[in-house]
């Protein structure tokens, strides 16, 4: 029944019922292990380049966790803790007109990050933990009223993120090479790209360092990545679309002026194709659980580290 309501409300084909089944059950046990054996709190990364199905996968843990094993579970994604439009803005004409655009390392508020890990580890039974937002037809976080709340102490926490677990390039040379066209033109002296590595270097490291697990779900291509992004953001204007007016025009009009075109959803994936493409090369080694994505986003069974310790 839970399953089945899940695939429902995600729209997802029936034939799915099969993939929780063959892989997300099994990660939903080995967390369960991983909890039982360490008698605490767990945090599991989720990582997975654009449009590889974090938010899907990170739903259906939460609520197998919950529901089927009793295991009081919370979520939120990197998306959810970017910094606000005006913070951005700041970081731009102080830094790099580029980290106008959110999501690289530097673009995050990972002090709000850990507040909200920290809060949910330590709730007392009915202390209420609000869970940031951000909104993306705004580009921009979205108000406090709006964020979900979460009861009490989180048994596993759940962080989700396209970079969530990445390592930092460590050759200056690999740095010096541009690896698209907006790294060339935009970029042309390395500035952004270095500071973007110097900060997943630093704060970022040190906050990926408490994850329990980092699943990786692995994408087969960068023109893949490309592909589901540009779906993503189609779904994204037909909701918007579809949505009922809420009475103000102005609102409504600067959402969809944040929908992007085709033609600037394959400048936006340039932001974070550098780090994309060392990740699909390196962190398959060092991951706890790999889950290989088809082009048609179908998802294999999870493969589990020798090293990974979840019995």
């Amino acid at each position: 029944m839970l399953v089945q309501a899940l695939i429902t409300r995600e729209s997802l084909p029936d034939a799915y019922a099969d993939t929780v089944k063959q892989t997300i059950l099994p990660l939903a046990e080995g967390i369960r292990d991983l909890h039982q054996r360490l008698g605490r709190t767990v945090i599991i990364g989720i990582h997975g380049a654009q449009g590889t199905g974090k938010s899907t996968l990170t739903e259906f843990l939460k609520h197998l966790l919950a529901d089927y094993y009793g295991l009081a579970t919370a979520s939120f994604s990197l998306d959810d803790i970017y910094l606000t439009r005006e913070e951005r803005e700041t970081l731009a004409d102080k830094v790099h007109p580029l980290l106008i655009t959110r999501g690289v390392p530097g673009t995050h508020d990972l002090v709000l990050g850990q507040q909200t890990i920290d809060r949910l580890k330590e709730a007392g039974p009915h202390i209420l933990t609000p869970i940031p937002a951000f909104d993306k037809s705004r580009d921009d976080r979205a108000p406090e009223q709006d964020w979900d709340d979460f009861r009490g102490r989180a048994e596993v926490i759940l962080v989700e993120g396209w970079c969530l677990g990445a390592a930092p390039e460590e050759q200056d040379e690999a740095l010096a090479q541009p690896v698209n066209e907006l790294e060339r033109v935009e970029d042309a002296d390395g500035h952004w790209r270095r500071y973007v590595n110097q900060q997943l270097q630093d704060d970022y490291q040190w906050f990926f360092g408490q994850l329990d697990w980092l699943i990786m779900l692995r994408a087969p291509s960068m023109a893949c990545v490309l592909e589901w992004r540009t779906l993503q953001e189609h779904k994204l204007a037909e909701r918007l679309r579809n949505a009922p007016n809420q009475g103000d025009g102005a609102v409504a009009g600067a959402r969809h002026s944040r929908i992007m075109t085709d033609a600037q959803i394959v400048r936006f994936i340039m932001h974070y194709e550098r780090i994309t493409r060392t990740c699909l090369a390196e962190m398959p080694r060092r991951a706890d659980v790999v889950i290989d994505v088809a082009e048609d986003h179908s998802l294999a069974l999870p493969q589990f580290s020798p090293t990974t310790e979840w019995h």
